[in-house]
């Protein structure tokens, strides 16, 4: 009685083993990241309001959330003032540091706007330059991994004030070139458009960025752009290190 008692409860045991291994999933690399998308502006070169900001803004948080990331650590904002309740840039930047202060493993912060040769816009307030970002980054994430992508013509002004041994820098153009798909019939920005694409079957950021700016490129012949955009990409002495291993969570088959 007390031999088969045992063996039962061996057994259940055993299946209640094998039934978790067969649906608990290994947690991801990215689950204690802090991680912030900002759709900075909301208008086209005419100052006419568009969606492709917005649109980009919502499927990141999708394409993130996918790769592992955590929804309790990520926010998201539109710093467009023509809705109900606007979020500001001050409130933005706010909630960027209060997640940084619950996910500390590392950060991930996301700008998509317009850019001119020295700044980026920032919603309604001043518009936002390289140091100001800088100092943005060097608050929230500290000595964390960190990538911050940002998304904007011009964007490679940022390239310089971001570079640490501890990120990774990933812009949409080089300092002298501008970058696509801001009009009010595009979906996305081009380039928002591209990571949001190479997001599914991208490994790791350094897949991603690879997969991003070959996307960007034939987008740009495909519509007969000229001259290209060429995303900048900078990798830090303790990223090149690190970002092999933060691989992005998938879906088993």
């Amino acid at each position: 009685m007390g031999r088969g008692l045992i063996i039962v409860l061996v057994a259940a045991l055993g299946f209640a083993t094998a039934a978790y291994g067969q649906t608990a999933a290994p947690p991801s690399r990215f689950a204690g990241w802090t991680s912030a998308i900002i759709a900075a502006d909301w208008r086209d070169g005419a100052n006419h309001p568009i969606e492709a900001f917005d649109n980009a803004r919502r499927d990141l948080v999708t394409g993130f959330l996918a790769a592992g990331f955590s929804r309790a650590n990520m926010v998201d904002y539109s710093l467009r003032p023509d809705v109900p309740q606007p979020v500001s840039a001050s409130a933005a930047l706010d909630g960027i540091n209060a997640a940084a202060a619950r996910g500390t493993s590392g950060c991930l912060l996301y700008f998509t706007s317009h850019g001119a040769p020295d700044a980026m816009v920032f919603g309604v307030a001043p518009r936002m330059t390289p140091d100001i970002m800088a100092n943005i980054v060097r608050t929230a994430c500290g000595t964390r991994p960190t990538v911050v992508v940002v998304s904007a013509c011009y964007s490679g002004i940022f390239l310089n004030a971001l570079a640490a041994p501890n990120r990774m820098v990933l812009t949409a153009a080089s300092r002298e070139r501008t970058s696509f798909g801001c009009g009010a019939d595009e979906t996305y920005p081009w380039f928002d458009g591209c990571i949001i694409e190479t997001l599914p079957s991208a490994s790791d950021f350094l897949a991603l960025a690879a997969g991003a700016r070959a996307c960007v490129a034939r987008k740009e012949v495909e519509r007969g752009v000229s001259p290209a955009s060429e995303p900048q990409l900078f990798v830090g002495a303790e990223m090149q290190l690190r970002l092999p291993t933060l691989r992005f969570q998938r879906s088993s088959p």
